[in-house]
């Protein structure tokens, strides 16, 4: 089992590093490493957004959602899931008309508020993007210590190191075109789990082992999910260099809707499976872990074609985050150079991966930066609207930042117990501290605007 399991790994490391490789456009400079600007078609920016979107945590979390909370909390799941792409299509093309030299989400917020909103916003980013990429590579070390013997630190390196390889050599090229054949072949072994997997459930479905929730709960769950994740899905910085790479308004709209539909599709079907196992077995673990469960009952040989593809979402999230990282560096600090750039990429993965070797679970930290971006994601895009100022941003921002601890302070009467709350004790998300965030960092950012317009 550890020989199948190193040489299927290596095999397909080995893959995305030659794919990843030819794609370095020679005579690129700065600007294409991080952008690729205007190059990507409709397709390539759709299946991009997929695989960058799909992590290990399609594996765990939504499964387990469909099986604890029920279809409709899965629907929130998939929907939040798919909600940012769906932003980029109807949001974008102003974007782009707006700076079109644009590299990042934080030179979009100096265009609209100036060089304050910039950092806090570049912080927001980072923090995010750092939590998603410790916790891709936690992942794939339990996964492969679940699915195999193969030591799981020995997968977190090799992940970590064979991106590495062609992001910091091939830039954001690199990342999209193995971008491109990750998203493909993440959906065929899915595709391939599914089919072999469900037929090899030993009972029937037992309709009584859905879980009894009331509807008001599943919907507070759903809402919960799409606000969580599309507000810190906004501020990864992965997704707007995808926004500039796109080669017209057109591809752009295309894309992000393809991404975003077969993203509904795929985490709906992941779930699904967390659903049928629920409903079939009698233990789907402790913690439950019910997609790999499922796996328990089918041929061995069906537990390496579930870490290839868990191996798939693992490089294709990681790569775009490095990449990411490496592009928000760029144009934070005016004057670095491309070669400057490729050894941040590097740098910054040490800490990462040893963070990542530890196995600590980083959902409380993950639900706090989700938070951090739910009290900032509408002030930013309202930079759109012509009526909003710096003031109104900032207000809105900080009104955010109340929001979220207000509604625990108001409930215990205590402004600490309500900062605790907001903090997610147990690594629990609940829905009052996004939605107050949400609501909060809106109502005030309008308010603000329309008292105080800009001068003309």
């Amino acid at each position: 089992m550890i020989v199948t399991a190193s040489l299927a790994l290596a095999g397909a490391l080995i893959l995305f590093t030659w794919l990843g490789l030819r794609a370095r456009l020679a005579d690129g400079g700065l600007d294409d490493y991080i952008t690729a600007r205007n190059s990507q078609g409709a397709q390539a920016i759709g299946l991009s957004l997929l695989a960058s979107g799909m992590g290990a945590w399609i594996l765990f979390a939504p499964p387990e959602v469909g099986a604890l909370v029920g279809p409709v909390a899965l629907a929130g799941y998939a929907v939040g899931a798919a909600l940012p792409f769906i932003v980029f299509a109807f949001c974008g093309p102003a974007i782009r008309r707006y700076l079109p030299e644009g590299r990042s989400i934080g030179e979009f917020a100096q265009a609209c508020y100036g060089n304050g909103v910039r950092r806090w916003v570049a912080i927001i980013s980072v923090l995010y993007m750092l939590c998603f990429l410790t916790a891709e590579l936690t992942a794939i070390g339990a996964i492969t210590n679940l699915l195999s013997d193969l030591n799981g630190n020995i997968a977190v390196i090799a992940v970590a190191v064979t991106t590495l390889i062609y992001t910091a050599w091939g830039g954001l090229r690199a990342s999209l075109e193995t971008d491109r054949w990750q998203a493909l072949l993440l959906l065929a072994l899915l595709v391939v789990v599914a089919f072999v997997a469900l037929p090899q459930l030993p009972n029937a479905f037992d309709a009584a082992k859905l879980p009894d929730i009331p509807v008001t709960a599943s919907l507070s769950v759903a809402l919960t999910l799409v606000i969580a994740v599309t507000a810190a899905n906004l501020f990864h910085q992965g997704y707007w260099q995808r926004l500039w790479a796109a080669e017209d308004d057109a591809a752009l709209g295309r894309g992000a809707m393809l991404g975003g539909g077969v993203t509904v599709l795929v985490v709906a079907l992941v779930g699904a499976l967390g659903i049928a196992a629920s409903l079939s077995l009698d233990d789907i673990g402790t913690p439950p872990i019910p997609f790999f469960a499922l796996l328990t009952q089918a041929p061995a040989w069906l537990g390496i074609v579930a870490l290839v593809l868990a191996l798939c979402l693992v490089a294709s999230s990681v790569d775009t985050l490095q990449n990411a990282l490496a592009s928000l560096a760029v144009t934070e600090k005016q004057g670095l150079s491309l070669t400057s750039a490729r050894w941040f990429t590097c740098l910054l993965m040490i800490p990462v991966v040893l963070i990542a070797l530890q196995g600590y679970s980083v959902l409380r930290l993950f639900l706090i930066a989700d938070l951090l971006c739910a009290t900032a994601v509408i002030p930013v895009l309202l930079g759109l609207w012509s009526r909003m100022t710096t003031p109104a941003a900032v207000a809105g921002a900080l009104a955010g930042l109340v929001g979220a601890v207000l509604p625990g302070a108001v409930s215990t009467g205590s402004m600490m117990a309500g900062l605790e709350a907001a903090s997610f004790p147990g690594g629990i998300p609940t829905l009052a501290p996004y939605l107050g965030a949400l609501c909060a960092s809106t109502l005030v950012s309008v308010a603000v605007a329309l008292v105080a317009p800009k001068k003309r």
